[in-house]
């Protein structure tokens, strides 16, 4: 099992930058990929960005390629979420995932350990 808390959440004016970071706990981080969703208000859950085990892998969704980035340090227990160019419709609450396996992934029943959140509101 992965604990995972995520910070860096707050209030943007459209056109800027946030970087979320995830901590993770747990002696099985390095061996799985990682995940970022993201709840707006009215809305269901959904896939945002992923990394596999290593590093070496990221998938995103269409709505953010280009100016999300997600990337991870192993040695520290960390995942990142880099969002640039953040837009209005980008405000949600974001969640950082652990999943079950070390290939990246977009659905979420393939996650297993989730944090609680934090959130990203974007002034247009």
């Amino acid at each position: 099992q992965v604990q995972l808390v995520e910070s860096g959440g707050g209030l943007v004016q459209a056109g800027g930058s946030l970087r979320l970071s995830c901590a993770a706990s747990g002696r099985t981080f390095s061996t799985k990929a990682m995940g970022w969703f993201r709840q707006a208000p009215g809305k269901e859950r959904e896939f945002v960005a992923s990394i596999n085990w290593s590093g070496g892998t990221t998938i995103y969704a269409s709505s953010v390629r280009g100016r999300f980035t997600i990337s991870r340090d192993n040695a520290k227990n960390m995942v990142y979420l880099q969002m640039n160019s953040l837009k209005p419709e980008d405000t949600a609450v974001y969640y950082c995932a652990a999943s079950k396996g070390p290939g990246t992934a977009a659905t979420q029943s393939l996650y297993d350990d989730w944090g609680q959140g934090t959130q990203v509101t974007v002034s247009g």
